[in-house]
């Protein structure tokens, strides 16, 4: 179960990225946009103000994120990206942040990109961090004997499958697209007790806040948090650094 509230709680670092993407957009007028993956809603709304005359839909697959946009007043339904199919007229297609949870997403870029209209455009953006030290402890405390039975199934034993910028122009260039693709590294300030287990709680900890219950959750992170201290120490200031790698992709179908 998604938590918007948590999901925001670290907003700012969360947003860049996709103020960053929608940079490297360059339509103009176009005709519908779609926000696949919206969360909360709260930056669906920029899509509209960049462009007011178009049409903005947004979709999730977490009731709670879709409930939290619709509270924001985004026309936002409940749906896997697996299942979507653009319309005729759709000339922008934002992905921020979605698809890493998505196995075999390079194929459904590469049916996205050959079903889009001429000069559409396809913007995407996941996480690269996950041979992070956040992430491999997760994982390696997954494995141990008390949690593997319960959390093996949830597939947090094997890092998620995503490309380098590489790997994604090429899936696009070969339908076609022109692509523009890069990573970026954001070292991240973050202040507060346990600071990366509250960043790690809002989304790579979600599948086994899924899967265990309150008293299980509360073992897990108790386990969980003296690895992270360990991997990300607190500096002097009270300042902890999170090194976060992300990789983006931008590409326009022929026209």
């Amino acid at each position: 179960m998604w938590d918007p509230q948590q999901y925001l709680a670290f907003d700012d670092h969360r947003s860049r990225p996709f103020y960053e993407l929608l940079a490297r957009i360059g339509a103009e007028q176009p005709r519908r946009v779609t926000d696949l993956g919206c969360g909360p809603g709260h930056l669906t709304s920029v899509l509209s103000q960049r462009w007011p005359e178009a049409i903005v839909e947004a979709s999730d697959s977490s009731p709670e994120m879709v409930a939290a946009a619709r509270a924001r007043g985004v026309h936002a339904t409940l749906l896997d990206v697996r299942d979507w199919a653009p319309e005729p007229d759709t000339d922008v297609v934002v992905s921020n942040a979605v698809l890493q949870w998505v196995p075999g997403h390079p194929a459904l870029l590469d049916e996205w990109a050959r079903k889009l209209p001429p000069s559409a455009w396809l913007a995407i953006q996941v996480p690269g961090n996950f041979d992070a030290p956040s992430h491999r402890s997760i994982r390696e405390l997954a494995a141990r004997d008390e949690w593997r039975e319960q959390l093996e199934p949830a597939g947090l034993l094997q890092p998620r499958n995503v490309l380098d910028p590489t790997g994604y122009a090429t899936v696009l260039a070969a339908a076609g697209c022109a692509v523009d693709a890069w990573e970026t590294t954001y070292l991240q300030r973050l202040t507060g007790e346990d600071p990366v287990l509250k960043w790690v709680s809002g989304t790579a900890l979600r599948p086994v806040r899924d899967v265990l219950d309150d008293s299980g959750w509360d073992r897990f992170v108790g386990e969980l948090a003296p690895l992270l201290r360990e991997a990300y120490p607190r500096q002097a200031d009270g300042t902890t650094w999170l090194p976060f790698r992300r990789v983006f992709a931008v590409a326009r179908t022929p026209s």
